[in-house]
């Protein structure tokens, strides 16, 4: 009966482990399921604590910003258990600093900060000490912070008094960084930060102030998730939700990156893992050839004999997972242990997920390339325990892997967060095997033809490819899909860091100049080319609203008196209310990129035309040859969408969601922007600046630009951490993919040593079967590494690319490296151990 197979196939599989008969597929399972689960580990933990991490940038984990204050479902939905909460309050005022004849005002930003704000991060201040410290609270009552750019503008020191409507406070310290300033760093400076319990005694809080709330949550992650979905959908008018996902772009594409790119190291795992379990599966399936015969021979059924062998592969697949997921936890408790301190930030602990998909993969890789061989057994014919030759054919094996593939191939899909990533991957790879068996079943056929006019080792190495077609083509394509995957790692991860340490570089702007008049454009340009910062270039900018899409007035719904609002009709109070900044330019910069329709480039266009970004354009639900008009300062302009942009956010230059073709804006009232690279050495720019020019408002983003970076090296970090973990395993189950067919090539050692042959010419028999597979693994490879990558680079991940045609060749080299030292290796038995030795064991 049932229990009875069980009952074999425990007995079998204890055997196999006491005789070491599946040491090799039993490691290759143990290292699929290492690999898979420890990244996933390293991943989901990494993931997280930069996520917590970038949530600084906003001082929470999810912000809720009004008009009004915020009460009713959201207020109470920020009272569930899981969540912290603190709110602040920002609106414009007067600021002075000082008093009397020497005081100096300055129209500057207010922020009343609640007890506990920020939830996440903390504000950067210098005290009277001159020591910059991090803030452990809100200033105390009766006293203020003041950003440091606007206490230069108003000469204002610590200790000195600060007003702001009706109160006088004491100046505590400056603000050398705010969590939320990625957020929005348009902000002009001065900003005093006061306490939340100040602000009424300020005379400010008045009917018909503007002010805007905000409330801070903070929390794990199923929490915000609940209260973010509540928050949504109870949205009132002129509110909006704020998490990492609205984060300033740079920010965002960072992250979103390095998550896909985590996503793709757990991939490529998955897929070294059915290349070391295929062939180590079918190593194991032959080594069982005999036994099955046997048994056979003594009347078993074919049924027991595929219940015995799966039954066994199940328990093997069991072991191992258990195995491999205990290994992958305490691999990665030491990789957190060290990356905590690395990357300046706690590690969440570890989610359960990743252990289930370490599991799910190793028996999906089994299923999908075990069973077939193992099944393939039940019908092994009683002749063969005589006569070896003979080969075995199993029909339904086919089904199985069929099914199994068709499993995997989910597994991918799901473990790659993104269609295009596993579509792209699942084709490349299945595109490289027909490559790699088509061009080994070449080479067996040209070593076949020129194995008469070889001599010495040479020709027996090159004519044990001749000898073992099926054996051949399988290594050359094991190799070449492992190093493939290998390779295309490496060149993702190059571009990745790449693009990080460009877009960051020292010389990005970090000055941002606006307000500039027509009249002022060329002596602003002139004063700053002076300054030694590069000549700088002005953009137009207009302030417009909208006013109709396709001749259909944009109306302003009004808000049920229920205060309950329609979605769709929430969606179009933010569009007729939606403020653009208008721009216009001739030939894009290389930071822009036309995806559909014409861009007027040097052509000047007879009607107005407008080109859009496309996200913003899909929000809208704007399409190429739409209408769209716009009100500015009450004139109308009416301009054609012709074009859709991909905006490059992370340059840090002056970009548009709307650009209007040349001419069109001639007319309208416009002020200038411009964003030039001050060296650190040149701090008395902004002064000059303004004192030239005192209408110009700078605004210094070099506290941005720091958390920006900080948080790119962060995650360039784990990219490193899980990239180098990737590589070493890939390394261990490429080993085992190498050794899976060692048993054919110890038996025919074992024979030469026995006829005579020396040691020297073994070795370079060996040598140059590994150097010929290697060389050709390789160079498909490497080749096939480089066009994935293009593909991964621009549709996944935005990456500009270039083939890197040294770094292919590096990886060829690298290929023919790698099987040369493996295949040497794993077959040094046979010159360490006596042949009789070694015969003995391989024909027990």
């Amino acid at each position: 009966g049932a229990a009875g197979v069980l009952r074999a196939a425990w007995r079998q599989t204890r055997r196999d482990l006491k005789a070491g008969e599946v040491r090799i597929l039993l490691a290759a399972l143990v290292l699929a399921v290492l690999a898979v689960t420890t990244i996933g580990f390293v991943t989901d933990r990494a993931q997280r604590a930069l996520a917590m991490e970038a949530n600084q940038l906003l001082g929470g984990d999810a912000v809720v910003s009004s008009e009004r204050p915020i009460e009713g479902a959201i207020a109470e939905a920020a009272n569930a258990t899981g969540l912290r909460q603190a709110r602040t309050v920002e609106l414009n005022s007067m600021i002075r600093a000082g008093r009397g004849e020497s005081a100096r005002l300055q129209l500057g930003e207010l922020a009343a900060l609640g007890e506990g704000f920020p939830l996440r991060g903390a504000y950067r201040v210098v005290g009277a000490d001159g020591r910059e410290t991090a803030a452990g609270s809100v200033p105390s009552p009766g006293t203020a912070w003041l950003s440091r750019a606007g206490a230069q503008t108003l000469g204002a020191s610590v200790g000195d008094t600060v007003s702001v409507g009706e109160l006088e406070l004491q100046l505590a310290a400056l603000v050398t960084a705010e969590p939320d300033a990625a957020l929005d760093y348009f902000n002009v400076a001065p900003r005093v930060f006061l306490n939340l319990a100040d602000l009424p005694a300020t005379g400010l809080v008045q009917e018909g102030s503007r002010m805007r709330h905000r409330l801070v949550v903070a929390g794990d992650a199923a929490a915000v998730e609940r209260f973010t979905a509540t928050a949504k959908e109870a949205l009132g008018p002129r509110q909006r939700i704020e998490t990492i996902a609205d984060a300033r772009p740079e920010v965002r594409s960072a992250l979103d990156r390095a998550g896909r790119f985590l996503r793709l190291s757990a991939l490529v795992s998955v897929l070294l893992a059915a290349v070391a379990v295929a062939m180590a599966a079918r190593q194991h399936s032959e080594r069982h050839l005999s036994g099955a015969a046997v048994m056979r021979c003594l009347g078993t059924s074919q049924a027991t004999l595929a219940g015995i062998h799966l039954g066994g592969l199940v328990m093997l697949g069991l072991l191992a997972g258990t195995v491999g997921v205990v290994l992958a936890f305490v691999l990665q408790w030491a990789v957190g242990f060290w990356l905590a301190p690395v990357l300046g930030l706690e590690i969440p602990p570890a989610g359960w997920q990743p252990a289930l998909a370490g599991y799910g993969v190793g028996l999906l890789v089994l299923m999908a390339f075990g069973a077939p061989p193992v099944l393939a057994l039940r019908r092994v014919p009683a002749l063969r325990v005589i006569r070896r030759d003979l080969d075995v054919a199993e029909p339904s094996a086919w089904l199985v892997a069929l099914a199994g593939l068709g499993g995997l191939a989910a597994l991918l899909w799901w473990q790659a967060g993104s269609v295009v990533v596993g579509t792209a991957m699942l084709a490349g790879f299945a595109a490289a095997f027909l490559v790699l068996a088509l061009l080994a079943w070449g080479l067996v056929l040209l070593v076949r033809a020129l194995r008469t006019r070889l001599r010495g080792p040479l020709r027996y190495g090159l004519a044990n490819l001749g000898r073992r077609p099926a054996t051949s083509i399988a290594q050359v394509a094991s190799l070449g899909l492992g190093l493939m995957a290998l390779l295309l790692l490496t060149f993702v991860r190059t571009d990745l860091l790449d693009r990080w340490q460009l877009q960051l570089a020292e010389e990005a702007p970090n000055r941002f100049i606006i307000n500039v008049q027509d009249d002022q454009v060329g002596p602003v340009r002139e004063f700053i080319a002076g300054q030694g910062v590069g000549e700088p270039v002005l953009f137009p900018m207009v302030r417009a609203r909208l006013a109709a899409h396709n001749g259909e007035a944009v109306r302003v719904p009004e808000t049920p008196a229920s205060g309950i609002e329609d979605p769709e009709e929430r969606r179009a109070r933010r569009r007729a209310t939606r403020e653009f900044n208008l721009s216009t330019d001739g030939p894009l910069r290389d930071d822009n990129r036309v995806v559909a329709g014409e861009y007027w480039g040097e052509r000047v266009p007879a009607s107005p035309e407008i080109s859009v970004e496309a996200g913003y354009a899909e929000s809208l639900d704007w399409e190429l040859g739409d209408r769209i008009t716009f009100d500015i300062a009450g004139q109308r302009l009416e301009a054609t969408l012709t074009s859709l942009r991909e905006v490059d956010w992370e340059s840090f230059r002056p970009n548009f969601f709307v650009l209007v073709s040349p001419g069109a804006l001639d007319g309208y009232p416009a002020s200038h922007i411009t964003a030039v690279s001050v060296p650190p050495e040149q701090s008395g720019f902004t002064g000059a600046l303004v004192e030239r020019f005192p209408n110009l408002t700078v605004i210094d983003i070099d506290a941005v630009l720091e958390q920006v970076r900080g948080t790119a090296d962060q995650v360039s970090t784990v990219v490193e951490v899980v990239f180098w973990f990737s590589i070493a395993a890939g390394v261990l189950v490429l080993m085992a993919a190498v050794t899976a067919s060692q048993d054919e090539r110890l038996r025919e050692g074992g024979v030469m040593r026995t006829l005579g042959a020396s040691r020297w010419q073994l070795r370079m028999a060996q040598a140059s079967e590994f150097a010929a597979i290697g060389l050709l693994s390789g160079l498909v490879a490497a080749f096939a590494a480089s066009a994935l990558a293009g593909v991964l680079s621009t549709r996944a991940f935005d990456l500009p690319w270039e083939p890197d045609w040294g770094m292919a060749a590096a990886g060829a080299l690298a290929g023919l490296v790698a099987a040369l030292v493996a295949g040497l290796l794993a077959t040094r038995r046979v010159l360490d151990a006596p042949p009789s030795v070694v015969l003995r064991e391989l024909d027990a």
